[in-house]
């Protein structure tokens, strides 16, 4: 046990801000809102302007590794050393399976009676993770096995859990949205424009979206924030179909902006391939944009189709169109999703709510 008053978390996270994600900005949400706890994370370093050291809301970060690629690595071999040296911890808690995990089982070898909390937040299919770590199949699985305990935002991601060996409890506890920034202005009037606030990847199926504007009307625009590998080629896929004066890329934005940015569309769609949640969407429905989306990975969670949102088939652009094309043609329809998406949000997705079951999870360990 600690010497120290406050119970003492140590985090494992192959990234944090300010390279940000899904999973970085829950932690931050989380540990701002448990000032009863020392929070102290290791981290990769990926960038030379980043400083080895800093303190970010409630968390003392320490970044690992010269500001490259390889840090990645280096946070694997040289964190549970490292952590060694910052005392004593009650908890180690991994941030998704990924180096972050390994890092994590490899300070549990060395101090089995610390508990070992895993969350999952991967994006990803299931065969895009096995690709890349194949090679390390029955380590990769230890990520699982060894865990004390294993938190996903997604019951999709529970049901992959279990699969990879995991014999602990297993919480779902999704991913939250901040409503005092994601809050609805129903005086906003919408032009026939759709929105969607994803990274530029396969898995997001930004290109069906793109291709479904070849089945709407000429005066439905499509708005794309957001950056990724695929930008170019999405944008000579616009340009290929004729689409090019109908999208608007608008690259990365700070949230205040998305918030605009949303509030002048009449509809939000993302027809995922894969997706362990689909925070955008929470974000979306909060602000009051009926949202189109696939049946896939933990989207069903909260998307049910005809109440909170619309189901599209995966990989059919001609589908999507007509989905979208529901919404903005049925006001009633409209009105029904984005009373009931409001109202899901603010009763289950609240980060306030979502902070306290994970101070449940740690006090449990």
């Amino acid at each position: 046990m600690s010497l120290h008053t406050k119970k003492r978390i140590l985090i494992f996270s192959t990234a944090y801000f300010p390279l940000v994600g899904g999973a970085e900005i829950a932690v931050k949400e989380i540990t701002d809102r448990l000032p009863e706890y020392e929070f102290v994370m290791l981290t990769a370093r990926l960038k030379r302007d980043l400083p080895q050291e800093e303190r970010i809301g409630n968390v003392l970060v320490h970044r690992i590794g010269w500001g490259n690629r390889f840090d990645k690595l280096l946070l694997t071999v040289l964190g549970p050393l490292l952590a060694k040296r910052l005392g004593a911890f009650d908890l180690v808690w991994s941030i998704m399976a990924s180096y972050s995990g390994f890092a994590a089982v490899r300070y549990c070898f060395h101090h089995p009676r610390v508990p070992y909390l895993l969350t999952l937040q991967e994006g990803d299919s299931r065969w895009d993770i096995y690709k890349h770590v194949w090679w390390c199949w029955p380590l990769f699985k230890r990520i699982f096995t060894r865990a004390s305990h294993i938190q996903t935002i997604s019951h999709y991601l529970a049901r992959w859990a279990k699969e990879m060996g995991a014999k602990c409890p297993i919480d779902v506890v999704p991913n939250g949205v901040s409503l005092e920034t994601f809050y609805p202005l129903e005086t906003i009037q919408k032009r026939r424009n759709i929105i969607t606030v994803s990274r530029l990847v396969k898995k997001n199926g930004i290109d069906i979206l793109i291709q479904a504007l070849e089945h709407l009307p000429h005066d439905v625009t499509l708005t794309i924030v957001g950056a990724g590998r695929d930008e170019k080629k999405l944008k000579r896929l616009a340009n290929l179909i004729h689409a090019t004066a109908r999208v608007r890329f608008l690259g990365l934005l700070p949230q205040e902006r998305i918030v605009e940015v949303l509030r002048t569309a009449a509809v939000f769609c993302r027809p995922s391939r894969s997706e362990g949640l689909g925070n955008a969407f929470l974000e979306a429905m909060a602000v009051g944009l009926p949202a189109v989306g696939t049946p896939v990975g933990g989207i069903p969670d909260f998307l049910h189709d005809g109440e909170t949102g619309i189901f599209c088939r995966v990989n059919d652009p001609k589908d999507i169109a007509e989905k979208i094309q529901r919404i903005m043609d049925g006001p009633e329809l409209a009105k029904r999703l984005r009373e009931n998406a409001k109202r899901l949000v603010q009763e289950q997705y609240e980060w306030g709510l979502i902070a306290q079951k994970m101070k449940n999870i740690f006090e449990t360990l």
